[in-house]
């Protein structure tokens, strides 16, 4: 349903949505984050989440490759247009197609995943920076990966800079937060392998065997992992370097050892 058009950036519904944008606690006290790019709401919208209410410069959005595909999802809900130069204000990139949403929060737990046989985890402690996380999404997303879990999490799972850098794939895989105790003994529970990616008292990556129920966990480029993920490890697993430096970006490290696991069970399949 089309509400009125808004031309201004003053108007209280765009300063809401700003600061949905820009405050984790704005997100919190609301339920509400916010999604632009015709591409990520429509990953959004298909992994299950309810939007609240759209904003739509027509200009950009009828030329959109997923306009089509969206329509059917704008019937029915609060749909306010926008002038472009709102749009420009409200949108970080200028090539989203004319679309922002803010969409209700979901909360994901450890006991709503739906593991399949063999399962492929990431397991994060403490990622801080946005991008960093975005991209071990795009990986696990890639990669066919069952989860990524964020343990004692330093960054807002609905931070707009994580939706840019995932390119939707925050929807498109099941990511839960929890802390480290509660992610151990749920992998413990299930039988599935704990990994840990550290440089000390390791074995090289791909001398160890992934092709059963498997976590590959890692901790910040800074200070790595805490000696609770160390202890609960199966086996110790590392990259070897070698160069002059002793570390790679965490995104890099996820998908050098995520895609190994894939190399080892499609061996294993054939």
């Amino acid at each position: 349903m089309m509400e009125n058009s808004i031309s201004s950036i003053q108007n209280p519904k765009i300063k809401k949505l700003l600061h949905l944008q820009q405050k984790s606690s704005e997100r919190r006290k609301e339920g509400l984050f916010v999604v632009e790019g015709q591409r990520e709401i429509l990953h959004c919208i298909e992994a299950g989440f309810e939007a609240d209410t759209f904003f739509l410069c027509r200009e950009l959005f009828d030329s959109g490759e997923y306009a089509d595909n969206l329509r059917r999802h704008l019937e029915g809900k609060r749909v306010f247009e926008v002038s472009e130069d709102v749009y420009q204000k409200i949108a970080y990139r200028g090539t989203t197609e004319g679309l922002v949403a803010e969409m209700k929060v979901r909360t994901h737990v450890l006991n709503d995943l739906e593991l399949k046989e063999n399962p492929l985890i990431v397991v994060l402690e403490s990622v801080e920076k946005p991008g960093n996380l975005g991209a071990v999404l795009r990986s696990a997303d890639a990669s066919g990966a069952d989860a990524v879990v964020v343990c004692d999490p330093l960054t807002d799972l609905y931070n707009p800079n994580l939706i840019r850098s995932s390119i939707g794939a925050v929807f498109t895989v099941p990511v839960v937060a929890c802390d480290s105790d509660e992610c151990i003994d749920f992998l413990k529970r299930k039988g599935i392998r704990i990994l840990t990616a550290q440089l000390q008292d390791s074995h090289l990556y791909y001398d160890t065997d992934m092709t059963g129920g498997t976590a590959i966990v890692m901790g910040t480029e800074a200070t790595g992992l805490t000696n609770k993920w160390r202890e609960a490890a199966d086996a110790h697993i590392r990259i070897p370097m070698l160069g002059q430096l002793d570390s790679l970006n965490v995104s890099v490290s996820a998908a050098i050892l995520l895609f190994e696991a894939v190399r080892q069970r499609q061996i294993k399949k054939d």
